[in-house]
């Protein structure tokens, strides 16, 4: 067995049952002092003019062709659809972060603006059907395996754009900052996130029922793609079995379509070793292919927040779950804050479980949920100041709890006032997921 890379090959090493349970329990969460941040910004980009038309092939070729050409510290890719993300370094401070990928946005704005283009933040698509952009094996195989759960898969690759909070995974010992605790508060706090930064409630033109329809799609993909393990004393312990449990998305091939099988987890191939036998290389790529709220890649990846609205509607969710993690006093706050709502999961994984469920259908309408946000920004608000925010970031903050949060209200909700009331979508409300 061997990659092809550059015209050459080079050997590939398979992998068993039990080498994937290792080496899953020791790359996922890598411990130490909470030390380092990181975000990935991904963007919807429209035609300001006519947001609800198409973008064409054509022109979104040549604007990234274009944007390849630009100095950035921040990786850029395109997602299916063509949307566009933007993924930091490692930064040492909030304001590093802040600040490095600000400029990274001000040059792609400036190179997509050449182009008649804008970066949109919303957390979903809402007037244009599932449209894909990028043609690679890669994606003809997820898209292959995604539509055997219904057409909600089309919509997560082609329409969803999101903001990423990356997090040191924490200290190796217990308490405020120990990793255990801190994958806990992840998916607790993960779901006070989701409801206070709700942006994409309509999809096809009109509304779901969900203020994030984001989510919804992300749900509707399956417990085995897009679901977390269960809350054990031991993460490593719990996400390797869960990796191994979770279905092969595809088979890769050096040329020709990729293998989909139908229900085969990654334990099943260790052991059948068919249609070839698993690599390390398998298992990598196996890992990018599962959509957890929280995924652990060494760090923590927080990936329940829709797009905001606004240049630097962004900074927010960045500054304010940074604050909530690595400040001691507001993680303390924060996990006093949602340990009441945990009750609410039912102890089922996010993000199919109640809890998940009211945050992307009634966000912060939800009065336990409200009151959870409200002490959290409160408590972030106080940490600020603390992790060298600046006066801007903090104000910005400040701003969007008195707008939203302490109204009860997110940005969606600012689109359904503002939304013609044309009624249900032409598929009828979207009430499940």
């Amino acid at each position: 067995m061997s990659d092809a890379v550059g015209g050459c090959t080079r050997p590939r090493t398979t992998v068993t049952e039990a080498e994937v349970e290792a080496l899953v329990h020791g790359i996922c969460f890598k411990t130490g002092p909470p030390a380092r941040l990181g975000v990935e910004v991904e963007w919807l980009v429209h035609e300001p003019r006519a947001p609800w038309l198409p973008v064409t092939d054509e022109r979104l070729d040549a604007a990234y062709t274009a944007l390849r050409t630009v100095p950035l510290n921040s990786a850029l890719t395109v997602e299916p659809g063509g949307q566009l993300e933007l993924s930091s370094l490692p930064a040492a401070s909030l304001m590093e972060c802040v600040d490095a990928v600000r400029a990274d946005l001000d040059a792609v704005r400036a190179v997509l603006r050449e182009d008649g283009l804008a970066l949109v933040g919303l957390g979903h698509e809402p007037w244009r059907s599932p449209r894909r952009y990028l043609r690679q094996a890669r994606y003809d195989a997820m898209e292959a395996c995604l539509d055997r759960t219904g057409p909600a898969g089309r919509f997560m690759m082609c329409t969803t754009a999101s903001v990423q909070v990356c997090l040191d995974a924490g200290h190796e010992e217990p308490g405020q900052l120990g990793h255990v605790r801190r994958w806990w508060l992840a998916h607790q706090l993960g779901a006070v996130l989701l409801a206070a930064f709700a942006n994409s409630p309509l999809s096809g033109g009109r509304p779901t029922g969900w203020r994030s329809t984001r989510q919804l799609r992300w749900a509707q993909i399956g417990t085995g793609r897009a679901g977390g393990p269960p809350l054990d004393a031991d993460p490593r312990r719990a996400w390797a079995r869960h990796v191994l449990d979770a279905p092969v998305m595809c088979v890769r091939r050096d040329r020709g379509p990729w293998d989909v099988p139908d229900g085969m987890t990654f334990r099943e191939w260790t052991r059948t070793r068919s249609p070839r036998p698993p690599t390390r290389e398998d298992l990598d790529y196996h890992l990018t292919t599962l959509f957890p709220p929280v995924r652990p890649r060494g760090h923590l990846e927080l990936r329940m927040i829709d797009a905001q609205p606004g240049d630097d509607g962004w900074i927010v969710p960045l500054a304010v779950t940074a604050a909530l993690f690595d400040d001691q006093e507001a993680s303390e706050t924060a996990y006093r804050a949602v340990k009441p709502l945990a009750e609410r999961t039912l102890g089922r994984p996010a993000p199919h479980n109640p809890l998940y469920r009211d945050a992307a259908r009634d966000a912060l309408t939800d009065p336990e949920l409200r009151d959870a946000a409200g002490a959290c920004f409160a408590a972030a608000l106080d940490a600020l100041p603390r992790l060298g925010a600046t006066t801007g970031v903090t104000d910005a903050v400040a701003a969007y709890r008195d707008r939203y949060v302490a109204r009860g209200r997110c940005p969606a909700d600012d689109l359904l006032d503002t939304h013609d009331g044309a009624g249900p979508g032409p598929h009828g409300r979207e009430t499940r997921p």
